[in-house]
């Protein structure tokens, strides 16, 4: 009997890669299937881990398979993958358990003929673990394209986009990013103010045995580096959010105030909303917004949860006209992007984006910040930020928005923790970066509404 951590890793990784679901919507509609918790972070660990390290195992199984991965099977080509993130990541599964394994996956996904292949393949990368092919490390003076090869091979990640980041920021830099892209992301947790202390919450999450400690940045921001808070009373109690540090960074960026009028453009899951009607002390109005149904059901849930009641839902295309006036003080505007700065954490970002989707990703944001742009009162700010690590989403949508919209401007943050100063550049921007920071990549800049704008 294969385990069933595996059939589900498996079933995640063809979800994934023939496009049918990305990874977090893949991972929960597995797990759903398995009664066993240890099933279950077996099955996302295995499936996670794999999408990190794909690159480099498709290289290794090319090289052991005597033939190009094309010209396999998609069903073979993931369980080979899966099957040699457990030979190569998993010391405590006994190869003899993963090759059984992956034969059995490759005649319950009916690809029989394959099976003598599979184990052949499998056994071959066992007994050679030590010597894969693989590209090494440029040394001394970096040749480009031996950089782009170790970093696009070795450590997994698409040529596109460490092209980019090698040319912007230099070779340590891009190994630096590439390997903190393929560790694993510790959970992190912000604090909900409106339950509870950050004093009270340590004490409460060491009572039900979850250690933490606090984040570098994000004054709220608790990593765990023991136990699962998810697991405990304090979850259902909203007594904090599942937010990663430098997301926890923008809504500071906003600087909103107790009775203030305030928008979030396309809010869910709502850990920004939240963030910022604790900053309001729950008193004043804040507007959450979001499309698709989904979307704003799980909006609503975060924002029950977290027990505030300042919060109204809206749900709206931000890309159309919106139904409000020019009144709000702030505009916190998310915009959906290409997600590339938080592969850490979404792994299959890396393999699901490319180069041509920036331009009509770029487009759509500076649709949304002309949309939300009507609704600033004079004075009022614009907060966009992006969880993307590429220009064109971030800079270059500003400075067309700034081009075509000469009533505002360029502002840099006022406010926020004396440890965030370092994440200011010289031009007022915010940016995280990972080699420089040890966080994603987020993007935010502040516009201002002048007072004479019509």
């Amino acid at each position: 009997m294969i385990a069933p951590a595996r059939v589900a890793a498996y079933e995640i990784l063809r979800a994934v890669n023939a496009r049918r679901a990305d990874l977090p919507h893949a991972l929960a509609r597995a797990r759903a299937h398995l009664d066993d918790g240890r099933d279950r972070a077996l099955a996302g660990e295995i499936a996670s881990g794999t999408l990190r390290w794909q690159g480099a195992f498709d290289r290794i199984i090319g090289d052991a398979a005597k033939r190009p991965l094309p010209r396999l099977d998609p069903e073979v080509a993931d369980v080979l993958r899966l099957s040699i993130f457990q030979l190569l990541h998993l010391e405590r599964v006994p190869a003899s358990a993963v090759v059984n394994d992956a034969v059995s996956l490759t005649r319950r996904a009916g690809k029989g003929s394959a099976a003598s292949l599979v184990n052949a393949v499998l056994r071959r990368v066992s007994r050679q673990r030590d010597r894969l092919p693989l590209p090494v490390r440029p040394p001394g003076l970096v040749n480009r394209d031996e950089a782009l090869e170790y970093l696009s091979v070795t450590l997994s990640h698409p040529r596109w986009l460490v092209a980019r980041w090698l040319d912007r920021h230099g070779f340590d830099a891009a190994e630096s990013w590439a390997r903190f892209n393929n560790q694993p992301a510790p959970l992190t947790i912000r604090v909900n103010h409106l339950r509870t202390t950050t004093e009270a919450l340590l004490t409460d999450l060491a009572n039900h045995g979850v250690t933490a400690t606090p984040g570098r940045f994000a004054p709220d921001a608790l990593v765990i580096t023991h136990g699962n808070p998810l697991m405990t009373p304090l979850a259902s109690a909203g007594a904090f959010v599942v937010q990663d540090e430098a997301s926890q960074l923008v809504p500071l960026l906003t600087d909103v105030r107790a009775g203030e009028r305030v928008l979030d453009a396309c809010a869910s899951p709502g850990g920004k909303a939240t963030a910022m009607a604790g900053a309001m002390n729950d008193r004043g109005l804040l507007v959450a917004t979001d499309l698709r149904g989904g979307r704003v059901d799980l909006l609503a849930r975060t924002i029950q949860g977290a027990g505030t009641t300042s919060i109204r839902i809206v749900r709206a295309d931000i890309q159309r006209a919106l139904p409000f006036q020019a009144v709000f003080d702030c505009v916190l505007l998310d915009a959906p992007c290409s997600g590339l700065g938080t592969i850490r954490r979404d792994p299959d970002v890396k393999w699901r984006r490319n180069e041509e989707d920036l331009p009509p990703l770029a487009a759509a944001q500076l649709a949304m910040l002309d949309q939300v742009s009507l609704v600033v009162r004079e004075a009022g700010r614009i907060v966009y930020s992006t969880c993307s690590s590429e220009p064109e989403e971030n800079e270059e949508v500003i400075a067309r928005f700034l081009s075509s919209h000469p009533g505002f401007r360029l502002r840099s943050p006022a406010t926020g923790p004396a440890s965030a100063a370092s994440l200011i550049d010289a031009s007022g921007y915010f940016r995280t970066l990972p080699f420089r920071d040890g966080l994603e990549a987020f993007f935010a800049a502040i516009l201002v509404k002048s007072p004479a704008s019509q």
